[in-house]
């Protein structure tokens, strides 16, 4: 453009228009590009759903794991009316014997009603449970899935028998007497004296102060769920596949 006869005024506002312009063009070019961001939300199964809402009591809670495969095996058995309460026993044999590894839950009301301690058979370990059996006299602990039956009175006064709900697994449990029992070895006064819990002849045997409570808690068909990370049971067990 030829600016010689334009007067300074006119001069001035062609410039000046240019300039805006060049501006508006130069901002709207430089502006960022806005990219959508993808959100993966996470799919929550309903047994975590159920374990994130339980009510510890001021208790601790089972590991996440250890509570799933109990629900899964308790809701078979309860569609097959093997058992009929909405208790949920759970005993985890990975950890040592010197903690608190029972839960006793109510699934009504979706809180802990007890966690202690409990003991595993002889011949099962030390501190740490490692071998199982469903043999007569073998002094061993049983795994998995048990429906709880009626109170008797024994040596150890007020128990409760058990029926093994797993071919070859812990099948034997009513002709082994593997019951729930309370025992004086079960105690932190036992641990403080020898290191570990002690142990009996397969029983989870649990402390006698809680033993009476604990009974007329879960008598009468409820779940019982004793886990321990094998292999062996996982590929045997026809309740957590």
């Amino acid at each position: 453009m030829n600016y010689k006869f334009l007067t300074p005024v006119i001069l001035t506002a062609i410039l000046a228009f240019n300039f805006s312009s060049f501006n508006t063009k130069s901002t709207v070019d430089s502006k960022p590009k806005v990219v959508a961001a993808v959100i993966e939300k996470k799919v929550v199964t309903s047994e975590e759903a159920i374990y994130e809402k339980l009510d510890s009591n001021n208790l601790s809670l089972p590991a996440l794991d250890v509570f799933s495969e109990a629900l899964k095996g308790f809701q078979h058995l309860k569609e097959k009316g093997l058992v009929s309460k909405n208790i949920l026993t759970v005993i985890d044999f990975s950890m040592s014997s010197n903690l608190n590894r029972l839960w006793v839950i109510d699934l009504n009301t979706n809180s802990v009603l007890f966690n202690t301690l409990v003991a595993h058979g002889k011949n099962t370990g030390d501190e740490f449970a490692t071998s199982f059996s469903n043999v007569s006299s073998s002094f061993k602990s049983s795994l998995g899935f048990y429906a709880t039956g009626e109170i008797y009175v024994g040596k150890h006064g007020k128990s409760l028998r058990l029926d093994g709900l797993e071919s070859g697994i812990n099948s034997n449990a009513r002709e082994r007497a593997v019951v729930i029992h309370g025992a004086d070895y079960v105690s932190q006064s036992f641990i403080k004296n020898n290191s570990r819990l002690g142990r009996s002849l397969g029983c989870p045997a649990i402390p006698v102060a809680l033993t009476n409570d604990i009974i007329q808690t879960i008598k009468d068909k409820s779940c019982l769920f004793i886990y321990y990370p094998s292999n062996g049971y996982k590929v045997s067990s026809k309740l957590i596949s």
